[in-house]
């Protein structure tokens, strides 16, 4: 009924826009009528919030859209208008928008439990705020996943006499045929399939066949895994909701801008124009002084203005290329013949695994380089870039755009004031996917106090091998890259690893600021912190304190399933874990399919202690039942071992040692000490595994698993009590 009613709201509103370019066809004929309209200086818009279904890569997919489209409408406004948007939630789950690079009213951040309340099924949320800057921004939902399902689009803050060229805003995504929930598990278990997808698993078969065998060995022995510069598989890149869009309305001679919006939730975008050079005039919303470059990179949640020319009476590619080199979108200028932009080739992993082996320590720390590498200037990744490590001799390298090339267009100094310092690490785990700041996460750490008048330093360094797009709610800070006076200003700082970066922003506002990488299965994975301005008023929009602040660190202490069960000729065996940041309750069982292999499980529960997660004390219990005979058997240490009905309790400890195998040692109640190791899923060739396991109770398994599908594998292995078994693994 609720829907049925906002619907008729919409229909007969009759919202009339005053100005042309504002206009929008929604696609549902239910939104035939503009949503926006003009009162004085005062622009609105009515954003409805639905389920959908998309199908993108050839089958459907669910999917999450605003006013019938993804991305959501363009939404424009003029600097000094009052920005008023009506978010109608037609779905069956809470909703917000967050209204990114944007000076507004703490309350009207749109950060569900920090900010506001979500807007919650069925309810409508206005968002009211005095439009005080120009530039490119864009919306995005902050709750949950919803982003990676189709919750964004870009926002225009127009000058008040703005240049006379015509502007096209160009959102960049990317999407996933898979439930985000579902991605952001398999990220958390450690599960290879998408490297599977993407074809960069780097198995051993693979390493041999390319002369690199060495150098995966000393990649495991310093307990890496396979290098990736991108973690999720993706089935299409989208720009503005289309793989490949055209805008033909253009002759030669025509300067376009682009008004470049990066909506994906995980994939840098590398940019690129065959019409010729790129010119930069602006970054996340703040004008900078022109720089003509070949190419740039965009990071998750960036944007760039950028301004391009149509040479001749031709349709020209202006083409984006995922980081990985998985995909690309296109939008095609101006009419005529079509002149492709040069693809990037793919990328050269066990390059980039030499690289890395030299960046990381044996702890886990990345190891000193002789420099000091900071805003984009030197990028450790071209070693894997087949058109930088290995240039044609008669083509120039490309020129690329980092951040020490942006220069504001006037002087940013921040006013007088005393300094607050604050020095950051970014750190996190590849294997258990823990992405935090100085080894905690949002739910671990304090509030960081800061005062309005205080000008807040921050020194970044990047501890982790994986870029972080670091943003800041409600302000824009300076980036020191060189430029003195001319300091750019902007609300996203990417940091490539082993980098130090320093910016800092006056504290002009109140209440609480998030500052999170914007890697989306980062962020909820708790990197992040939060700035809260001390002598604040208490936010009229949250009642209850302490249970808001419960849900908002929910995020990063969920705990994530993963079943692994075997279904072979000779039983069952499997493994069942339920794990978060810190914690984990796993279980492991053999069942037997005649009654004198008997039943036997172990489940522990335990805290990882260290940084990189390779500490687990637990705590558990042990059982084994056999119907036959007690066999009296004893260990390696001679003591005997109950195999016919043995219950008790555990204690003990099991460590990461090089080449990824388990180390574990414990002592039951019975006072027998037990030590084994284990290393599961050893990457053969692309998906074959190879799992194997011994302990000094004389127990031991070795087991090939071919991977067919995500949840399905043939498997085979021998067990030394179950003997040999084949058949299908299922894998959650």
């Amino acid at each position: 009924m609720q829907k049925i009613l906002c619907l008729f709201i919409l229909l007969m509103g009759g919202f009339a826009h005053a100005q042309a370019q504002h206009k929008m066809q929604m696609k549902t004929p239910e939104r035939e009528k503009n949503t926006a309209a003009v009162n004085k200086n005062t622009t609105r818009y009515d954003l409805y919030i639905t389920d959908t279904t998309v199908n993108y890569s050839g089958k459907p997919a669910m999917a999450m859209a605003i006013n019938g489209q993804i991305p959501g409408p363009p939404l424009t406004f003029t600097e000094g208008d009052t920005a008023e948007v009506h978010v109608h939630n037609l779905t069956h789950m809470e909703t917000s928008i967050h209204w990114h690079g944007v000076f507004l009213p703490n309350y009207m951040d749109g950060v569900p439990y920090l900010t506001q309340m979500p807007i919650m099924p069925g309810a409508t949320y206005i968002y009211k705020f005095p439009v005080i800057q120009n530039g490119t921004y864009w919306y995005h939902s902050h709750t949950m996943l919803q982003e990676q399902s189709g919750m964004y689009g870009a926002l225009i803050f127009n000058k008040k006499k703005e240049p006379q060229i015509p502007a096209i805003p160009v959102v960049l995504s990317d999407w996933t045929d898979m439930k985000p929930e579902e991605v952001d598990r398999s990220l958390h278990n450690a599960n290879d399939w998408f490297a599977i997808k993407k074809k960069t698993t780097q198995s051993y078969a693979e390493a041999i066949q390319q002369g690199y065998f060495k150098t995966k060995v000393i990649n495991e022995w310093k307990r890496m895994t396979a290098m990736d510069v991108s973690d999720v598989y993706y089935e299409k890149f989208l720009t503005n909701g289309k793989h490949t869009t055209e805008a033909h309305n253009f002759k030669a001679g025509t300067r376009i801008k682009l008004r470049l919006v990066n909506g994906g939730s995980s994939t840098y975008f590398w940019l690129t124009y065959a019409g010729g050079k790129i010119t930069v005039v602006g970054n996340d919303g703040n004008d900078v002084q022109p720089v003509e470059v070949d190419r740039l990179i965009i990071a998750p949640s960036e944007t760039y203005d950028v301004i391009v020319n149509i040479p001749e009476n031709k349709s020209y590619e202006f083409r984006s290329t995922a980081e990985d080199r998985t995909g690309f979108t296109s939008m095609w200028l101006g009419n005529g013949t079509q002149i492709a932009a040069k693809p990037l080739g793919k990328l050269k992993y066990f390059e980039g695994m030499v690289m890395m082996n030299g960046m990381m320590k044996m702890n886990g720390d990345m190891a000193p380089m002789g420099m000091q590498m900071s805003n984009q200037q030197m990028d450790m990744n071209n070693v894997m870039y087949p058109e930088i490590s290995v240039p044609d001799t008669a083509t120039a390298l490309p020129v690329t755009l980092n951040y020490s090339m942006l220069r504001a267009t006037e002087k940013t100094n921040l006013r007088k004031g005393p300094e607050k310092l604050l020095k950051f690490e970014l750190t996190g785990n590849m294997n258990r996917y823990v992405w935090t700041i100085d080894n905690k996460t949002v739910s671990e750490s304090d509030k960081i106090l800061i005062k309005k008048g205080e000008n807040v330093k921050i020194i970044l360094y990047n501890n982790s091998m994986m870029r972080h797009p670091m943003h800041l709610h409600g302000h824009d800070f300076r980036v020191l890259n060189g430029q003195g006076d001319y300091a750019p200003l902007k609300n996203v700082l990417d940091i490539m690893p082993m980098e130090t970066d320093t910016l800092e922003f006056a504290a002009t506002e109140s209440g609480d600021w998030f500052f999170h990488c914007h890697i989306l299965y980062h962020m909820m994975s708790g990197m992040g912190r939060i700035f809260t301005y001390e002598g604040s008023k208490p936010n009229p929009e949250i009642k209850d304190l302490a249970y808001a602040q419960r849900k908002l660190y929910a995020d990063d202490r969920k705990f994530h399933p993963m079943v692994n069960v075997g279904l072979e000729s000779n039983g069952t065996d499997g493994e069942a874990v339920l794990a978060n940041t810190r914690y984990q309750l796993s279980t492991e069982w053999r069942i037997g399919l005649k009654s004198k292999y008997g039943i036997e499980s172990e489940t522990y529960f335990g805290r990882y202690l260290d940084k990189m997660q390779w500490l687990l004390p637990f705590i558990g219990f042990d059982y084994h039942h056999n119907s036959l005979d007690n066999e009296p058997e004893h260990n390696l240490f001679g003591q005997l071992s109950n195999q016919k009905n043995r219950k008790a309790f555990v204690a003990g400890l099991q460590y990461t040692l090089p080449m990824l195998f388990v180390a574990e040692a414990r002592l039951d109640s019975k006072g027998k000490f037990r030590m084994q190791l284990k290393r599961e899923d050893i990457p053969v060739t692309s998906r074959l595994r190879l799992n194997l396991m011994g302990n000094t109770d004389k127990e031991y398994m070795a087991g090939l698993r071919y991977v067919i599908t995500k949840y399905f594998s043939l498997s085979t292995h021998y067990d030394s009590d179950m003997g040999y078994g084949g058949g299908l693994t299922v894998t959650y």
